[in-house]
């Protein structure tokens, strides 16, 4: 059977289309706030487009949305062409969402910056960096982004044949490079603090925290160890056939998914049925079928 790749990469796009949108224009809508209320007034620069407005802003005293609504139609147009209209258009709903709300909360953050009483600046790292990461997590989650550098790592990645992170790291580094030249090295080092959490909690939304441990079990009571699986655990188990380089000595690997609130006690007791097995255990975000776990209504 020949799948046609396009019409299914358009339905899982399409799905639950507009919960998706009402999460993901939220969440833009809290980037922007955050962005007004502690990064743009505190002058850091975590990188991106914004990351540019901001030193302009405090240079030329140029309208952070302006700029910022300007350089992504631009950079969408030039997307279009690059990377065809598929990609470009999970970015223009964001890009255009961005600077319309980072411009329609800009009244509503002097109100809240005036009633924060915050003197330590590392406190209002910690918590720009926590709502910052947060709100782009669920952005990124729904399948969209707020365009801007997004568009330039893609780019980058397509025809420079660099690898998606080493782009991102480049190019962020190049602006907050700029920033610390603008503002210092001070400012420069909380920023990176903001980066670091804001990467931290993407990472953690969109992957979830696990719930589940994936166990590779090499085992001589072969058995014990699948009756322990299906009779106490009450779960299946894969057999994979091995080859530990030595052909004369080729050993089955128990491959299985358990919740990671059993892990200790399958661990041990899998060690006490045969002290001398060897297993690997790493974790387990997405299980589909048997025990599954609960997805985001929207995804």
């Amino acid at each position: 059977m020949k799948f046609n790749y396009k019409e299914i990469i358009d339905e899982v796009c399409s799905k639950n289309f507009w919960p998706r949108m009402i999460v993901m224009a939220i969440s833009v809508f809290v980037v922007s706030l955050c962005y007004n209320v502690f990064l743009l007034r505190n002058d850091l620069v975590i990188g991106g487009v914004s990351g540019i407005a901001t030193i302009l802003h405090s240079i030329i005293d140029i309208n952070p949305a302006t700029f910022i609504l300007v350089a992504n139609v631009i950079l969408i147009i030039i997307s279009f062409f690059l990377l065809g209209p598929r990609s470009t258009g999970l970015t223009i709903i964001g890009s255009i969402l961005f600077p319309i709300f980072i411009s329609l909360t800009a009244g509503i953050s002097e109100t809240i910056s005036s009633n924060i009483d915050v003197e330590e600046f590392v406190v209002i790292t910690v918590i720009s960096g926590i709502i910052y990461g947060t709100a782009n997590g669920f952005i990124y989650k729904t399948g969209y982004s707020t365009g801007g550098t997004d568009i330039i790592i893609m780019i980058v990645s397509k025809y420079l044949k660099v690898p998606t992170g080493t782009a991102t790291l480049i190019i962020d580094t190049i602006i907050v490079g700029f920033g610390a030249i603008t503002f210092g090295i001070t400012k420069a080092i909380y920023a990176l603090i903001i980066i670091f959490i804001n990467s931290f909690l993407i990472n953690k939304i969109m992957l979830g925290i696990s719930s589940s441990k994936m166990f590779y079990i090499q085992t001589d009571k072969i058995d014990e160890v699948k009756r322990f699986i299906t009779e106490e655990m009450h779960t299946g188990y894969t057999i994979m056939n091995t080859d530990n380089g030595n052909k004369d000595k080729r050993k089955n690997i128990i491959m299985c998914v358990l919740s990671t609130r059993d892990y200790f006690m399958v661990k041990n007791v899998i060690r006490t049925i045969d002290p001398d097995s060897f297993f690997i255990i790493s974790d387990c975000y997405e299980v589909y079928g048997g025990h599954r776990k609960e997805q985001f209504p929207f995804i």
